[in-house]
């Protein structure tokens, strides 16, 4: 038994898997600096002057540095954390209530006793392949539903994903039905058996899909553009791409000689160096999100690898 340990610890300590785990570092590591590298150039464009980058272009070190980009983003601090509190709430709510809606549904498509859970996955999956498009969601929206300027506009578009819905449904399916019938031999209704023995099981797929739902929220811009019509209720996002559609209309002004010289050079446009504050404003939240569900990701990859 001894010598059976000891040629176990020699195959795992080999020399062969040693020089597996060198190139594997050092490719995993060439790969993740070429992801680094463009945030880089980013962050440091963002505290670079605009004179800089549009005479020399980006580098990984800020040229010229500036915090006019910034000052530019928070010239109205008040305005930025509104947006920012709008997003941050939509965000929360959305992902909550996304993930309830779509772990029932799943539940529901994935018991073999529901008789007609085959007609409603086909009805799901009929709506990824055909839609109505633009105008009639646009009139539902405004003229049946009546969510114009309506934070509610902003929440339900988002809520329901056919897509997370089939990844949700394929792992519920993942779990032993006695496991199921256990619970229910212990008296077990089906919402308890759902939130008491699925939902635990899940995690992996819970954290997958709400970190898609959640960056949906964050990064939505577009319904905003379409039903909201007060600034105080704009998304952060969409207040972003306010900021430099206003930058790039003056610069326009400018150009056609509207403005004044007297007034130009007066006046700091940003444009290249705005869009990167923006880029790491928009990002840094979300990015922080990412390592509180990377283990269920791990987690997720390799449950599959273990055969019961």
């Amino acid at each position: 038994m001894a010598a059976s340990s000891s040629h176990l610890g020699r195959v795992k300590n080999g020399k062969d898997v040693a020089a597996l785990n060198v190139i594997s570092y050092v490719f995993c590591g060439f790969m993740a600096l070429i992801c680094l590298v463009p945030f880089l150039m980013i962050v440091s464009g963002s505290f670079s002057s605009e004179t800089a980058i549009v005479q020399n272009g980006f580098s990984l070190w800020p040229q010229e540095f500036s915090l006019e980009a910034y000052k530019t983003v928070f010239r109205e601090p008040m305005v930025v954390f509104r947006a920012y509190a709008t997003t941050i709430g939509l965000t929360i709510a959305g992902t909550l209530l996304g993930l309830a809606m779509q772990t029932m549904t799943a539940y529901v498509l994935a018991r073999k006793e529901f008789e007609w859970r085959n007609f409603f996955s086909f009805f799901f999956y009929f709506t990824t392949l055909f839609s109505g498009g633009l105008v009639p969601y646009y009139l539902l929206m405004r003229r049946t539903l009546h969510l114009v300027d309506s934070y509610l506009a902003l929440l339900l578009p988002l809520v329901f994903s056919v897509y997370n819905l089939l990844i949700m449904k394929s792992y519920i399916m993942g779990i032993p039905d006695s496991l199921v019938d256990a619970a229910k031999i212990d008296g077990c209704g089906e919402f308890r058996t759902l939130v008491q023995v699925v939902v635990p099981l899940i995690k992996p797929a819970l954290a997958t899909v709400g970190l898609f739902i959640a960056l949906a929220y964050w990064n939505d811009w577009y319904n905003a553009m379409l039903y909201i019509n007060s600034s105080e209720k704009y998304p952060l996002q969409y207040f972003l791409y306010q900021q430099i559609t206003d930058i790039e209309a003056y610069k326009k002004l400018i150009a056609n000689g509207t403005v004044s010289s007297a007034v130009v050079s007066a006046v700091s446009l940003p444009t290249q160096t705005l869009k990167m504050a923006l880029t790491i404003v928009v990002t840094g939240p979300i990015v922080l999100a990412y390592p509180f569900v990377q283990k269920y990701f791990v987690q997720g990859i390799t449950i599959g690898a273990v055969k019961g």
